[in-house]
């Protein structure tokens, strides 16, 4: 009973493609957007110079196993590659009339400025990707009753952590400071001053 519902199958699909090839299209999809519209939550005044940016990648290699089973029968492994940005910046907010000195006839100018700071990390969802996905059965017959089924929050999350972590020890504030410098020198000079002298700390 089983061969013979098969190769009906397989007689009816090849009739549909050979004798009515519009056919196929008559249980097509459509996409509809019908989201709303875009509602303003807050508006903040920003007061720092973004001086530099990093593009990093990582391949996170997330696995989880079940105690006494084998991860055919229960367990997930993800191969998943996050690409991401992370900005440098000075906040210039955080001037204050001490951290300015200018002399007398407004030839010469000293600033201490701020440490650079390392923002969020940014993941592009343009160019991260899940590679390979393993899960045991118990796991996919999970994911057939879930809201959510092969979620990638876990390993987004581990992969902003680890671009963070590069980040940190990629140079980038140090960079950053560099570029405030040499920014605010060509600024003060255009506007009459001799000698800028910039400096960073608390």
């Amino acid at each position: 009973m089983a061969a013979l519902v098969l190769v009906l199958a397989v007689l009816f699909a090849g009739i549909r493609l050979a004798v009515l090839p519009g056919i196929k299209d008559l249980f097509g999809t459509e996409t509809h957007d019908r989201s709303g519209p875009a509602l303003l939550k807050s508006v903040r005044d920003m007061s720092r110079y973004d001086a530099a940016s990093g593009s990093f990648q990582v391949v996170v290699d997330l696995e989880k196993d079940a105690r006494f089973l084998p991860d055919a029968i229960r367990g997930t492994r993800t191969l998943y590659v996050g690409a991401g940005t992370v900005d440098a910046y000075v906040d210039l907010g955080r001037l204050g009339e001490k951290d300015v000195t200018v002399n007398g006839d407004r030839t010469s100018a000293a600033l201490r400025l701020p440490h650079a700071r390392l923002g969020t990390p940014a993941l592009d969802p343009r160019h991260s990707y899940a590679v390979s996905k393993q899960r045991g059965l118990l796991d996919r017959l999970g994911d057939l009753f879930s809201d959510n089924p092969n979620s990638e929050q876990a390993v987004q999350k581990l992969a902003v952590r680890h671009i963070g972590d590069a980040a940190r020890s990629s140079g980038l504030t140090a960079r950053a400071e560099h570029n405030t410098t040499a920014m605010l020198q060509g600024l003060l000079r255009s506007l009459g001053f001799k000698e800028v002298r910039i400096s960073y700390g608390s």
